[in-house]
């Protein structure tokens, strides 16, 4: 579970990255204060901090896979998100992509087999 200092700008964030809503919560002003969000295997629960998010104190970094790297990370271009070149990492040969969240967590994606 990841803290957040706006779940819905994390919604919309990972939802580029194809994730869905499987369920919320929401204050009585109806902003949503927690979402578990998935995409086939890939779980995360996103809570609203009470606190200042700062992500390097955060201790978190995500690894994620992507059946095709080259059209995810082109998808990412295209809606406005800052993402790294590929690189090939020798734990990672098949490509490895880097970009942080609104919340600036770090996002590692590799090319899934």
């Amino acid at each position: 579970m990841a803290h957040s200092a706006d779940v819905q700008r994390s919604v919309d964030f990972y939802k580029q990255l194809g994730m869905e809503i499987r369920g919320s919560l929401r204050n009585p002003s109806s902003q949503l204060q927690w979402v578990h969000l998935a995409c086939e295997q890939a779980h995360l629960m996103i809570t609203r901090a009470s606190e200042p998010v700062i992500a390097s104190q955060q201790a978190v970094l995500f690894y994620l896979y992507s059946p095709d790297l080259i059209a995810l990370r082109d998808h990412l271009l295209a809606s406005g998100v800052k993402v790294s070149p590929i690189t090939y990492p020798e734990y990672m040969p098949k490509g490895e992509i880097r970009l942080e969240d609104p919340d600036g967590y770090v996002l590692l994606i590799g090319q899934a087999d």
